[in-house]
């Protein structure tokens, strides 16, 4: 079972207000129904999300991410918002 605090655990370098900000910035940006629905069914649930009920293609996407965390594979906040603050 992945609850709500090991999601934002996976994200090391973001402070919790910094995380707020950018889901809402891609809450904002997006006209995706089908995530839009999926993100409101998520905080709409105030029991501990169960991976095994989540949509495949989340828990795909949470797997992989955790896998990457596991060997290493993560790069600072600090330098992913150096590297795209020209789009931003």
């Amino acid at each position: 079972m992945l609850s709500n605090s090991d999601l934002l655990s996976l994200n090391l370098f973001m402070s919790i207000e910094e995380l707020k900000i950018e889901i809402a910035k891609k809450v904002f940006e997006t006209d995706d129904e089908n995530l839009l629905s999926e993100l409101d069914m998520l905080l709409s649930h105030s029991e501990p999300v169960v991976l095994e009920e989540l949509p495949q293609h989340v828990q795909d996407g949470i797997k992989r991410g955790l896998k990457q965390a596991e060997e290493g594979k993560l790069t600072p906040h600090d330098e992913v918002m150096k590297r795209y603050a020209k789009y931003l």
